[in-house]
């Protein structure tokens, strides 16, 4: 069972100019550059003036008499001689008073570093802090620390609005580059130590799979009390929510308020029907739309139809709903990518023979079994890989409707493809590789245990059907919300869960795609069944009729169906075949169809 953790640092630019300015303050060495004494090469340096840029650890200069040893031919004959043969301190003039000690902090240094300290906020971080970029013909504020926004002060704010709110304010030119940077080292020490699977979220938060880790540290809870602990020492705010997916991980982090929220899975809907939809990561445009319509939660959101809510807000509103709900997959892309399992094997003599290839595809078998074992994880696409010796290669791939990692159900469906491989003069390698990879989790039991006769498992016939005859030759439909019956079904996997069909209205079982025109018909405007109709060259005569059912347009799908209406009947012939036929328009209005009448399915 999947689940993800989203760690999310609200105040990430201004946490991380603290932690520089922290590190600033301990080391005497890191001098701001408006506080550090200059030097000049050029102009002679003061008397009892430390020059911190000079090897010598003392001042000094030059006797007036000993102007000699200042031309610069003379001191590199000096130089070059021994110590022993040096002429001694006196004669070249300079001066010989005691030197510093070289590890004693000198009077000039402690004055700089009581000038760091002062520029420096205190140590509870009581001044507020900012940081700003331009925008146009102002600077405008991007981050703002804690204090600074309970001062009334947000992001977008102008600058001089915010100093004239606050005295003394902080600022700090913004630096997304630098923030990115440390997201990044951070999701790199996340991969090391605590999930293998840990990804950049956003520009102020980390994605965490806990899938099969959260054990080696106790539990979720200590998990994350561990990992909110480090941030802590780094001096950064964190807060942290599990959930079964990405989507209710990332909303419970930002706006649920807890510094730890766990959402156990199959929960999020509940979990995430109080917060507002902007939870939903989903663009400005859409949440002004919601706000114009009053929506402000979630749980509002997933109250209304699908249909209206796709054409006003658009298909990605629903799909990160989909998400966040786990009726869409959302995959993470790791930070540090992931190798996929695979098996190679190089032959001391090129193969030909679809014997000695099905030979060594049984041993490549067993190795990634073996791989895929050790890691907890099954396949649902396989890839094998043969490489010729004139260079070329050849690719054959199958896949399955359920992770397995069945060594001799895997070798049936790889069988069936060898006859596809052109070994040419010869293959040197061959190469098996898992390209898709999920966890191999326990399945309930489909019947009980009392003895009975257990409920057959059609996945390994699937498997073969399908890589028989193809992906898309195996299928199942499932129900649409939609009043328009040819958008109403779609198709499915064939072990894929669909939805139930409504009761309330019979349908036919198969439906023409697209109807198909009838002529020659028989009937009374406006509300009555046809008497008889022509369908493929042949008269049929209506015995019995039921309807009209009247079905109108989706005008928040297409605008052309604003006024367009649809009168189906069922219909029986003499010959008591059953079929299903509507009528364009209500048989009054000519806006609403030309009255023209279609077969759109048949019953039975």
């Amino acid at each position: 069972m999947r689940r993800v953790a989203s760690l999310y640092l609200p105040n990430l630019p201004t946490d991380r100019l603290r932690r520089i300015g922290a590190r600033v303050g301990r080391r005497h060495d890191a001098v701001p550059s408006g506080l550090a004494p200059r030097f000049d090469p050029a102009a002679p340096p003061e008397i009892g003036t430390r020059i911190e840029n000079c090897s010598c650890p003392r001042g000094g200069g030059w006797r007036p008499g000993a102007r000699w040893a200042r031309r610069e031919e003379v001191a590199v004959q000096i130089d070059a001689l021994p110590t022993h043969q040096r002429p001694p301190i006196r004669e070249l003039g300079r001066r010989s008073e005691a030197a510093e000690v070289p590890f004693r902090r000198g009077p000039s240094v402690q004055k700089i570093e009581r000038s760091i300290a002062a520029s420096l906020p205190p140590s509870g971080g009581e001044l507020p802090l900012v940081t700003i970029e331009r925008s146009g013909q102002r600077m405008v504020l991007t981050a703002v620390c804690p204090q600074a926004r309970a001062l009334g002060l947000h992001v977008g704010m102008a600058l001089t609005q915010a100093q004239a709110l606050v005295a003394g304010l902080q600022t700090q030119p913004a630096d997304p580059e630098a923030d990115a940077a440390f997201l990044a080292r951070l999701g790199v020490f996340a991969a090391q130590r605590w999930t293998p699977r840990a990804a950049i979220s956003d520009p102020s938060g980390l994605w965490l799979d806990l899938t099969g880790v959260s054990h080696l540290f106790g539990s979720e809870l200590r998990m994350c009390e561990r990992i909110l602990r480090f941030c802590k020492r780094l001096g950064f705010t964190a807060r942290i929510a599990v959930a079964g997916t990405t989507g209710a991980a990332h909303a419970l982090a930002r706006y649920s308020g807890k510094p730890i929220a766990l959402c156990a899975s199959g929960q999020e809907a509940q979990a995430i029907a109080a917060l507002p939809i902007a939870a939903l990561r989903i663009d400005e445009r859409a949440l002004a739309t919601a706000r114009r319509m009053g929506i402000e939660t979630i749980g509002e959101l997933v109250a209304m139809p699908r249909g209206p809510l796709a054409r006003r807000f658009g298909q990605s509103l629903l799909t990160r709903l989909d998400q966040a709900l786990g009726r869409a997959s959302e995959p993470i892309d790791p930070i540090l990518p992931e190798e996929p399992p695979e098996a190679l094997l190089r032959l001391l003599e090129p193969i030909s023979t679809p014997e000695v290839i099905d030979q060594v595809l049984r041993d490549l078998l067993a190795m990634l079994v073996a791989s895929l074992e050790e890691k907890g994880l099954a396949a649902r696409t396989l890839a094998l890989l043969c490489t010729r010796v004139d260079g070329g290669e050849q690719r054959i791939a199958i896949g399955t409707a359920r992770p397995s990692r069945d060594a001799a159900h895997l070798h049936r469906l790889l069988a069936m493809k060898i006859e596809q491989i052109e070994p040419g003069f010869g293959i040197e390698a061959m190469r098996l590789v898992a390209e898709r990879c999920e966890q191999l989790e326990p399945q309930p039991v489909a019947h009980d245990l009392s003895g009975g006769e257990a409920s057959p498992d059609l996945s390994h016939l699937i498997d073969r059907l399908t890589t028989r005859l193809g992906s898309r030759a195996l299928f199942r439909s499932s129900f649409v919300e939609s009043d328009v019956p040819e958008r109403s079904v779609r198709r499915i996997a064939p072990l894929e869960e669909g939805r139930d069909w409504p009761r309330n209205w019979p349908r036919p079982v198969r439906l023409l795609s697209p109807p198909e025109r009838i002529d020659k018909v028989l009937a009374e405007l406006p509300d009555q069944p046809p008497v008889r109709f022509s369908w493929r060259g042949r008269m049929h005569v209506v015995r019995k009729a039921d309807g009209p059912e009247r079905i109108h347009g989706e005008w928040w799908k297409r605008r052309g169906e604003a006024e367009a209406v649809r009168d189906y009947f069922q219909i029986e012939d003499e010959d008591g075949a059953r079929f299903w036929l509507f009528r364009r328009g209500d048989g009054v209005d000519p806006r609403t169809g030309d009255h023209s009448w279609w077969l759109h399915g048949a019953f039975g």
